[in-house]
């Protein structure tokens, strides 16, 4: 049994425009130990499905028109508040993309991870490394010293001082490093991180990408990380899905998927990206942007801006074909299938 299945999951968002399809059947399985990317433009539904996982999204606007999301064999999408609060933060980790709306500004940095620490220690008492018996002052000393080591993994110095401090005296980018922190506390068997690194410079972002790396293999945690940037996904991720204005429109093993992509908006997405030796001005590009999910074209989502369209590209969704056991692209008119 996979550790989470997204099953096609559809959901709608009500707007003044009218109601927008921001997911039209998605499809991705992770197992323990995997890191999936997924990836594509803004707009796509990343963050969307993401936060459908940890169920934050707001029902209404928001309604689910269909799907299932099976964690651990539960469909989450089945279960009260009560019963997804015991799964965030311990069986369920997030690391936001805006770390200055997800911490509580009136509240010491330590404070906030020693919290998670202790309440997933109540479930699990080999985090905090303390007995089961023990009470709640040595619990708390252990959850402080727990999130002192965390901010230190995450290349916070000074970190026993520093988690005295305020979110308002950190920048950016350590309040990042804190969330991170946060998440990775208490132990999650998923963790769902929206663009962890896109604050931090390119030596802090290895640092992190090697942490998840580190807690990958020791766990077995699976992570499912959202972002725009393909190279992180070459550089950390086990699989990735690309996802096209609501749709999962390739997805596979990463070294298939970026090696020998088959969808054209995958293709389009690599072609993209700057090499060396590229001349000044020859850095090729997608045109057109991500149709408006109010009024979707019809069929395929990606037709208006596909050179390989064709008129049936408008009869209904692709299908998805499998390129390999483990590579599955949705497209009519794959490269050399047509």
């Amino acid at each position: 049994m996979s550790l989470l299945h997204i099953e096609d999951l559809h959901l709608s968002l009500r707007s003044f425009e009218g109601e927008a399809h921001v997911l039209a059947g998605v499809e991705i399985e992770l197992q323990p130990g995997e890191i999936w990317g997924l990836a594509g433009e803004t707009g796509c539904g990343k963050s969307v499905t993401g936060l459908s996982v940890s169920r934050l999204v707001n029902t209404p606007p928001a309604r689910y028109l269909g799907g299932r999301i099976l964690f651990e064999g539960r469909d989450l999408l089945t279960l009260d508040e009560r019963a997804m609060r015991e799964l965030r933060g311990s069986r369920i980790g997030m690391i936001f993309q805006d770390p200055s709306t997800n911490l509580n500004p009136s509240l010491r940095v330590g404070e906030q991870i020693a919290d998670v620490a202790l309440e997933a220690g109540r479930k699990a008492p080999e985090i905090l490394d303390v007995d089961a018996k023990a009470g709640r002052g040595e619990r708390r000393r252990a959850a402080r010293a727990l999130a002192a080591k965390m901010l230190e993994r995450v290349g916070i110095r000074d970190a026993a001082q520093r988690a005295r401090d305020y979110p308002h005296q950190f920048s950016g980018g350590m309040r990042q490093r804190v969330l991170i922190a946060m998440a990775l506390v208490a132990r999650p068997r998923l963790l769902i991180a929206d663009e962890p690194t896109t604050a931090l410079d390119v030596t802090l972002q290895a640092q992190i990408l090697a942490l998840l790396r580190e807690l990958v293999a020791e766990t077995g945690t699976a992570v499912l990380l959202i972002t725009h940037n393909l190279g992180v996904v070459a550089q950390i991720c086990s699989h990735v899905a690309v996802m096209y204005a609501g749709r999962v429109v390739e997805s596979g093993r990463m070294d298939e998927v970026l090696r020998t992509p088959q969808h054209p908006y995958t293709r389009a997405l690599l072609a993209a990206l700057p090499h060396p030796g590229l001349e000044r001005g020859r850095l090729s590009n997608l045109p057109g942007r991500v149709p408006d999910l109010v009024r979707p074209p019809p069929g395929c989502r990606f037709a208006p801006r596909c050179e390989r369209a064709q008129a049936d590209c408008d009869q209904g969704p692709p299908p998805r074909v499998a390129c390999s056991p483990s590579h599955q692209a949705a497209c009519r008119h794959l490269e050399g299938r047509s």
